[in-house]
């Protein structure tokens, strides 16, 4: 039989305990029902207001006809008389403890208590609010919480204990904004949780009260007049409301310069049925302290889910260059008829720029440049895409307008025309021939052996944009010695620290003065050529070059 089961029905002699708090106040309780769980949960037979014990914490079973402590998995475990246990065997006068000298004690004892029973759930008297030091005991709590606490709707139902306590209500709500309206966050009476469904006052009532107020850390809420009944209809005898303000770093606990309705996060709303709240002027401060330790855990916790979220972001981001990386040629040919030097540098963590050199057969290779419309992590995808496309054009028997026009309607149909793609595409033959379609790119330069440069200018509009669009392919011959310069505008639109750009000008004065270099040199130069024009200027556009030489001397 688990040991959750033990004792229910069980006949067990009476049995009480005497319940020592840290602030040195006891209470006696009868041990029942059984199981008798113990724990900071509200939902425990005996409630320990100290946030280091935890939810569940132990309980008491009576099994084989005697009365049984098991430790319910606990963090800092459970000791009688000094010993820590897993499961004890209970004899009277056994001290029971909670693995700290300064929480709470309890002492077993058989029979029936000596003085009249407190029902366990409650809290001492010691501690609601009647006394400095139960004043003091529930601010050390919401100290601890903050302090120890990984959760925070833990350190929030701390507060509200405390607030319960300083005031000596019987119900506290915390609740934060909601678009127009509040939602209930926490909800907490003295002798455990409650359901949402306890607040009696609407919401909305209560969100226009705190848009109404007038004091930037302190509201006023008569439930009579604003639900326009009386007070004895909602059975309250007072009702207490602290605004929670958004805390900034920059402003003063006054608010002053603020908008109160719009620096406010929430409130703090409770209410009594059986007495006039404690609102002495120690206790408004109190109060009020309690007030700005929620909003500055909100705020926390605001922040810290920003950080989680721009870290797994960043990690996202890595992936996916890492990925994006590895889909880049890995090497290039560097001897032979054919050879070529690239490069490509994102502005971001992951770009929107596609760039490729392949070969096709022993007597064709291909290359092509594509720059995807936007930026980030879809303008990526989009690339990759392409990329994906562009691999499977070997095993194809298009031709190259076929294969431009089948593009174009597939982005289309994708994307609606929001997103496109700029693209140059060529496919260079061993004999020198060369076919080439440009889809509105910037236009690659044909520097011939000779010196002499030519433009090879657009042929379509960019693929993904107009959905009847053609793309008619050009043809040239190549020489020996001929180079083809291929880039994306992030080239030519580099800037320098002043904002000047590196212009389609300053790069064909390169190309001029080095046009007999190796496409390996030249493609250093161009690139070395814009470092220095941009020395280290931060950049908004992807950067991609490509220089291919033929040469079928080789």
């Amino acid at each position: 039989m688990p040991s959750s089961e033990r004792g229910r029905g069980s006949t067990a002699p009476p049995a009480f305990l005497t319940v020592r708090n840290p602030s040195g106040a006891q209470t006696q309780v009868r041990l029942q029902p059984l199981p008798f769980r113990i724990g900071r949960h509200g939902d425990n037979d005996l409630v320990l207001r100290d946030s280091r014990t935890s939810r569940h914490h132990a309980q008491i079973t009576f099994d084989e006809g005697h009365y049984v402590l098991e430790d319910l998995k606990s963090s800092h475990g459970v000791y009688v008389n000094g010993r820590r246990v897993e499961r004890k065997r209970l004899r009277p006068s056994d001290r029971i403890e909670f693995g700290f000298p300064d929480s709470y004690q309890i002492i077993f004892s058989l029979g029936e208590p000596p003085a009249p029973l407190r029902p366990s759930k409650l809290v001492p008297r010691e501690l609601e609010g009647g006394t400095i030091l139960g004043k003091l005991r529930a601010m050390l709590e919401v100290a601890r919480a903050l302090q120890t606490s990984r959760s925070t709707d833990d350190v929030l139902a701390a507060v509200v204990e405390a607030a319960l306590a300083v005031t000596g209500c019987e119900r506290g709500f915390l609740l934060l904004r909601q678009g127009d309206d509040l939602d209930i966050r926490i909800a907490r009476a003295r002798n455990g949780p409650l359901a949402r469904t306890d607040l009696r006052v609407p919401t909305r009532l209560l969100m226009r009260a705190l848009n109404q107020r007038k004091d930037f850390l302190s509201m006023n809420f008569d439930p009579a007049v604003e639900a326009g009944g009386t007070i004895a209809d909602l059975e309250l005898r007072s009702v207490v409301c602290v605004p929670l303000v958004r805390v900034r770093a920059s402003s003063p606990e006054s608010g002053a310069g603020f908008d109160p309705a719009g620096e406010t996060v929430g409130l703090l709303y409770m209410d009594s049925r059986l007495r006039n709240a404690d609102l002495s002027s120690g206790n408004r401060e109190l109060l009020t302290t309690l007030a700005l330790e929620a909003s500055t855990v909100l705020e926390n916790a605001r922040l810290l889910e920003e950080q989680w979220a721009r870290q797994q972001l960043e990690e996202e981001l890595r992936v996916a260059r890492r990925i994006q990386e590895s889909l880049a040629p890995r090497t290039l040919p560097e001897t032979g008829w054919f050879r070529a030097a690239a490069s490509s540098f994102p502005s971001a963590q992951v770009g929107g720029d596609y760039l490729d050199v392949r070969q096709l057969n022993a007597n064709c290779w291909s290359a092509i440049i594509a720059d995807v419309s936007g930026k980030g992590v879809g303008a990526a995808l989009l690339a990759a895409l392409l990329q994906g496309i562009f691999l499977a054009v070997p095993f194809t028997k298009l031709s190259i307008e076929e294969m431009m026009l089948r593009l174009n309607r597939f982005l289309n149909d994708r994307t609606g025309g929001e997103q496109y793609a700029t693209l140059f595409y060529c496919s260079v033959e061993a004999n020198g021939s060369m076919c080439w379609v440009n889809a509105g790119h910037p236009p690659p330069l044909l520097i011939r052996a000779n010196g002499e440069i030519e433009e090879l200018g657009a042929t379509g509009v960019p693929v993904g944009m107009l959905d009847e669009a053609e793309y008619p392919a050009e043809e040239c011959k190549l020489e020996a010695g001929d180079k083809l310069l291929i880039y994306s505008d992030g080239i030519t639109e580099a800037r320098n620290p002043q904002g000047e750009f590196f212009g389609l000008a300053r790069l064909k004065s390169i190309v001029c003065s080095e046009a007999g270099l190796s496409c390996a040199r030249l493609h250093a130069a161009i690139c070395a050529a814009v470092e220095d024009f941009t020395r280290d200027a931060a950049q908004n556009d992807d950067m991609s070059l490509a220089v291919l030489e033929y040469d079928p001397g080789r």
